[in-house]
């Protein structure tokens, strides 16, 4: 008999999946991969797969390793797709790939199953991610074959299935909207979300951060220490890069820090819209940038700047497990080799403020950028610097004069 693992969360769609797999005469291994995720009782969840036919279910913490190996590089490479999101949930995808991979070598399993649409982005990061580190993986989309969607057009075929097999579902009417969870995030979408005259942040109950006018009438100061542009410390106590994300979502979601909507552009060519909410991530990234501002090389840091939207697109499409992803990642950590130190910011009603900075890598020097008289710079030397750099405009200008 075939076997396989499958990406399993509980809910309705890896549910049906779980039991169609078994009548397609498949062997299935359920892995829960745990990366902050709301739950009920994920040992119930466990349970539930056995019950429903699992050969064997598991539940494996990625969390920490999510946060350190996936999020904080890319947060040193200030990456934004389309200069606003985060990228919460395509950082967690490649992730899960390589947990269910691993237990598919452990298992002997023989393919690998998701349940990502054929209309997403994730979809691409499962499967990219998973080719890239076996090969010769089999992938299982169930719902790009059209078997499956004929047998499953929509969510009442969907319960009608596990109402006759005996799978326990919560059969509730669906929200106004899909969202998507992890320790980094919560990312909403469709439903009335697709209305683009639906005020997104009126429309989402959000789950990690109040609203800025909901949030309190005083400044709420945090200090970040960070050691090689990793965070290490978060108000003066050690944090594992799990429990620094933990404790800055809860700083910045009371403070109503986090919370954006855009229309961004998938991978797979559609236009589609999204709410997003990373209070901690967002929090990270400023503190971060106010430390690399005073401990970093001008044309390294716009160097690194000009590469962000690369970096930013790679993971947003799912190329995490590439050769120019890997030397991408070895440049972030090189450039941040020097940025060690705190930054102290105050939050306010969803809006971050610099309170101080301080490294001992620091570059500035105040006796060099003091606007008062005397110090070590010797603005006569301006003068030779700026007629070396305007040399060609003042030839061009004679040969191609511009009317003014």
């Amino acid at each position: 008999m075939p076997s396989c693992v499958l990406a399993y969360s509980g809910g309705l769609d890896t549910s049906v999946i779980l039991g169609w797999l078994q009548d397609e005469g498949y062997e299935v291994h359920a892995v829960y991969v745990d990366l902050g995720q709301p739950c009920e009782d994920r040992q119930a969840i466990l349970e539930k797969a056995k019950t429903c036919g699992a050969k064997t279910s598991r539940i494996v913490d990625g969390q920490e390793e999510m946060c350190r190996d996936f999020a904080f590089p890319i947060a040193q490479w200030q990456a934004k797709y389309e200069s606003i999101y985060l990228l919460g949930t395509s950082i967690a995808r490649p992730l899960i790939s390589k947990i269910c991979l691993q237990v598919a070598r452990e298992v002997g399993a023989d393919a690998y199953v998701h349940g990502a649409t054929g209309k997403g982005n994730d979809q691409c990061r499962f499967q990219l991610a998973a080719e890239a580190l076996d090969p010769s993986v089999k992938i299982i989309a169930p719902w790009r074959m059209e078997k499956f969607r004929t047998l499953f057009p929509g969510r009442n075929a969907m319960i009608k299935y596990c109402e006759e097999k005996n799978i326990p579902v919560k059969a509730s009417m669906a929200k106004p909207y899909s969202s998507d969870e992890n320790c980094l995030h919560i990312s909403y979408e469709a439903g009335n979300l697709e209305d683009l005259m639906v005020n997104g942040v009126e429309a989402v109950d959000f789950g990690m951060t109040v609203s800025p006018q909901e949030a309190p009438d005083q400044v709420e100061n945090v200090k970040i220490t960070f050691e090689k542009g990793v965070p290490v410390t978060v108000n003066g106590e050690k944090c594992s890069p799990l429990e620094v994300v933990l404790k800055l979502n809860e700083i910045g979601g009371r403070n109503g820090v986090g919370r954006i909507d855009m229309v961004e552009n998938r991978f797979v060519g559609m236009k589609s819209r999204g709410v997003y909410e990373s209070p901690g991530m967002t929090v990270l990234y400023d503190a971060l940038l106010v430390l690399e501002q005073l401990t970093v090389d001008r044309d390294l840091i716009h160097l690194r700047d000009q590469l962000a939207p690369v970096v930013a697109e790679m993971v947003y499409y799912g190329f995490w497990y590439a050769p120019k992803m890997d030397a991408l990642l070895a440049f972030g950590k090189e450039a941040m080799k020097h940025v060690t130190g705190e930054v102290s910011l105050n939050l306010y009603k969803g809006n971050i403020m610099v309170d101080g900075r301080s490294s001992k890598n620091s570059l500035y020097d105040e006796g060099i950028a003091t606007m008062e008289g005397g110090g070590s710079y010797d603005q006569t030397d301006a003068e030779g610097f700026l007629r070396i750099q305007g040399l060609p405009s003042r030839v061009q200008g004679r040969v191609t004069p511009r009317a003014y």
